[in-house]
């Protein structure tokens, strides 16, 4: 059964929530409903200042969200070297990067039709 809509949005609020505990910065969503032939309807984007900032907000978004929602990521890569961490909720997918790693990658230049929330962070 495909998750609706408010399901997606309450998933996020908890992977932004996660986000904010650890103080992960520079968080961007991009919605991608509008666009043909993607694997999902949102990436969250959002960086740490180091391999161990990176896994603290990957862990902190696993336990927020399995904690609050009871909801398991489907597929998580990246955590060995924590410079992109991928975790793949299916219709929602947040890549947490380190900066110099985001830059290269520059995913939201590759995915420019998107349309992009910026997301402050206290």
């Amino acid at each position: 059964m495909a998750k609706t809509s408010s399901s997606a949005d309450q998933l996020i609020t908890h992977i932004l929530k996660g986000i904010e505990e650890v103080k992960g910065q520079d968080v961007n969503i991009l919605d991608l409903r509008e666009l043909d032939n993607t694997v999902c309807d949102y990436f969250i984007i959002c960086n740490g200042t180091s391999n161990t900032q990176v896994n603290a907000i990957v862990n902190s978004i696993q336990k927020t969200v399995s904690k609050d929602l009871k909801d398991k990521p489907w597929h998580v890569e990246g955590t060995d070297n924590a410079e992109w961490v991928l975790i793949d909720y299916v219709n929602v997918v947040v890549h947490v990067f380190q900066k110099h790693i985001r830059e290269y990658y520059d995913i939201e230049g590759l995915w420019g039709d998107a349309k992009v929330t910026a997301v402050p962070m206290n």
